[in-house]
């Protein structure tokens, strides 16, 4: 049996967080106990990716930042830019390999954090605490036993919810033979994409030099692709958009983010929580989750600080949550063109403001004047009859 003050259940982009801020010093002069569970490799573990959030100047995960932009661009469906300084704001990425990496140089000092590879299968309340069940790499069962515990795996399945969409992804790392991208601006929306039926897609391109990039092709939908029609659809952007000429494939990334209206809880159990985008850390309209994470982890570990009980905050307002709720059901059921909608908000409101906006960091009087520039008949029809809408589960990508 292992016994610590707190487990962490998964060792992604949330647990990892959640472990850096309790591995800071006033946790270690504590004394602190923590287990932080990883998945062994194989299925279970989270593959490789990359993580984008913006924040104001220097960070706490500068030193694993791969690089980062204060000019963005979208592209309207006819190649007409939209561009904007969003300083000083910086649009970071994070690849997952560089903060794991980060995350375990922190934790080496401190002697009271545990890692412990093996997989979970059941999590519940005991009298005083939770029980982890876990096997560990040896197939042999174990139990931690926590005080609290913070779960962190991605759901089995999502809530009932009245509208839930897929963000669904494949990209590149690709070097080019010639100096084509620009390394001070990011695309972070560019619609000259062929459009699904229902939804909308999108290239995202995030340049690392003059020859190297993130190139993606992304779709909000509710029905993920095959294999076979990812590599048609990033092939087309690479080549026929944006016209890189002979490149090398790197390496690649694919995903799928939920984005959706379902009431995702933050606790489980009388000492069980979950965090990261289990716990409603990702922001439905967008599907960016880091950012909502680190207000989680950060509360988190501050409740832990001052003996509190440690109940991870939600980590979108209210309103936000409101507001995205309308949106998605706007563009489920077909009433606004996606691609429009997302070329006017950026065209008619100040870049640095958006992103605000889309982080949760606007007030109410600001958010309606951002409302003003969306199609508001659409929109006010998605609003009225939400209430009224039943909550059905998802089937599933």
């Amino acid at each position: 049996m292992w016994e610590a003050d707190v487990a962490i259940v998964g060792a992604g982009a949330a647990g990892l967080s959640l472990a850096h801020g309790l591995s800071a010093p006033v946790f270690r002069r504590r004394r602190l106990s923590v287990v932080l569970i990883d998945a062994p490799p194989g299925p279970l573990r989270p593959p490789r990716r990359t993580w984008c959030f913006w924040e104001p100047g220097s960070g706490r995960f500068d030193a694993a930042v791969t690089a980062s932009w204060r000019h963005l661009r979208i592209r309207a469906r006819t190649g007409d830019p939209i561009e904007g300084d969003i300083s000083p704001l910086r649009y970071k990425m994070i690849n997952s390999d560089d903060f794991e990496e980060l995350v375990a140089r922190q934790v080496a000092h401190n002697p009271c954090l545990r890692r412990l590879e093996a997989t979970v299968e059941t999590v519940e309340d005991v009298h005083g605490g939770a029980e982890v069940h876990v096997r560990d790499i040896d197939g042999l069962p174990a139990v931690v036993r926590a005080r609290w515990v913070f779960d962190s795996r991605p759901l089995g399945s999502l809530p009932a919810a009245r509208t839930t969409l897929l963000q669904h992804f494949h990209g590149w790392f690709v070097r080019t033979a010639r100096p084509i991208f620009d390394p001070g601006t990011a695309d972070l929306m560019d619609f000259r994409t062929p459009q699904p039926r229902s939804g909308l897609s999108f290239g995202y391109v995030l340049p690392l030099g003059r020859r190297e990039a993130l190139v993606e092709y992304t779709e909000f939908s509710s029905q993920v692709l095959s294999a076979t029609d990812y590599e048609t659809a990033i092939r087309h952007y690479a080549e026929e958009v944006l016209r890189l000429g002979d490149l090398k494939v790197l390496s690649t990334e694919t995903g799928v983010i939920p984005m959706t209206d379902a009431p995702l809880p933050q606790q489980v159990g009388a000492s069980v929580f979950r965090i990261g985008a289990a716990g409603g850390a990702t922001r439905p309209s967008t599907g960016y989750t880091f950012a909502g994470l680190q207000r989680q982890t950060r509360a988190v570990a501050a409740a832990l600080h001052h003996g509190r009980r440690p109940v991870p905050p939600p980590a979108h307002s209210a309103r936000s949550r409101a507001m995205d709720a309308v949106l998605l059901r706007t563009l489920d059921s077909g009433r606004a063109d996606g691609p429009d909608l997302f070329t006017l908000l950026f065209a008619r409101v100040p870049m640095r403001r958006l992103l605000d906006f889309l982080d949760g960091r606007t007030r109410l009087r600001e958010d309606l004047a951002i409302g003003l520039h969306v199609p508001i008949g659409p929109m006010l029809r998605s609003a009225v009859e939400l209430p009224f809408l039943p909550r059905r589960p998802f089937d599933g990508p």
